[in-house]
């Protein structure tokens, strides 16, 4: 497999936030120039997070007044989540859906409180929202990390505010139906889909996945955006082998560049003998991506 080079800007420090009519209130805005985190100034904390977009009431008179616009408008028959999402989705009522708190669940903890850089980005909130969410909903968040949320923003809620740049989302299955099955693959689409989903599963049960430091910002990337992953797990599964372990460790050809290395092992079940493959993952800016040595898939080795 091939991946087409990815270029990136240098990302840049956080300035003081920009106030709006679009923006919802105390959105974080980061932008500036090149070189963040000299001249005094502390470099960045990017965050690559998978978890769930949950919209909260932040105080009593933000849910009153979701009641009296909901109780105005033509919602028989609608679930309280349709009724919420259709209410969401008015144009006229945009301005609720701004003063709404928008958490991102990990692992149904509270983790993040998310703020769109650009304003027109509250649309992906929106959007967000299922008139029937399933356990299995995915969205994946990338942006920048600010400080702990003012108690006001999410009624006392103390976690840290994300300024993102990207937000997707969709069905796990979704994802699983999308990675495509590696040529001359003995094992057929479902048989496939059910390998992709428990390396999924393995990644996002790693402790304290909250997409924040460099390890994780790399195994999230890699589990939504490189196929490969899949494939070799396929391949190791059919030899009889299976997944040991996945580890993350500082790249020795790292420089001026942050790279990492996501090491993948898989262990014979009758040997015993453990074959790692890994893959450098550049994470040195907000959007992460494969290093150059890495970009034809895994490097392989035994051990």
């Amino acid at each position: 497999m091939e991946d087409q080079r990815v270029q990136g800007s240098q990302q840049a420090g956080p300035q003081q936030p920009a106030a709006t009519d679009e923006a919802p209130a105390g959105t974080a805005v980061v932008d500036g120039s090149p070189g963040a985190g000299s001249a005094g100034l502390p470099p960045p904390s990017y965050v690559y997070a998978i978890g769930r977009v949950e919209p909260r009431f932040p105080s009593l008179a933000v849910e009153k007044e979701f009641a009296q616009v909901i109780g105005r408008a033509d919602t028989a028959g609608l679930t309280d989540r349709e009724a919420l999402q259709r209410t969401l989705g008015d144009g006229a009522n945009r301005y609720l859906a701004r003063r709404l708190c928008w958490i991102l669940l990990v692992e149904n903890l509270e983790t993040y409180v998310l703020m769109p850089r650009d304003p027109a980005d509250l649309d992906l909130l929106i959007d967000a929202v299922r008139a029937e969410p399933g356990g299995e909903d995915i969205d994946v968040v990338v942006g920048q990390r600010g400080p702990i949320a003012p108690p006001q923003l999410c009624g006392g809620l103390a976690v840290p505010l994300v300024a993102f740049e990207q937000l997707w989302s969709f069905p796990r299955e979704a994802l699983l139906a999308a990675i495509p099955r590696p040529k001359g693959s003995k094992e057929d689409a479902k048989r496939f889909e059910t390998i992709a989903a428990e390396l999924f599963d393995r990644v996002m049960q790693l402790a304290d996945n909250a997409g924040a430091t460099d390890e994780h910002r790399a195994v999230n990337y890699l589990a939504v955006r490189y196929p490969a992953i899949y494939a070799r797990t396929a391949e190791a599964y059919a030899g009889n082998a299976s997944l040991s372990s996945v580890d993350v460790h500082p790249s020795r050809l790292a420089g001026v560049r942050n790279i990492v290395d996501v090491v993948f092992s898989y262990t014979h079940r009758q040997t015993d003998v453990t074959e790692r493959f890994f893959v450098r993952v550049d994470v040195t800016e907000e959007k992460s991506f494969p290093s150059e040595c890495s970009r034809s898939g895994f490097i392989g080795f035994s051990g």
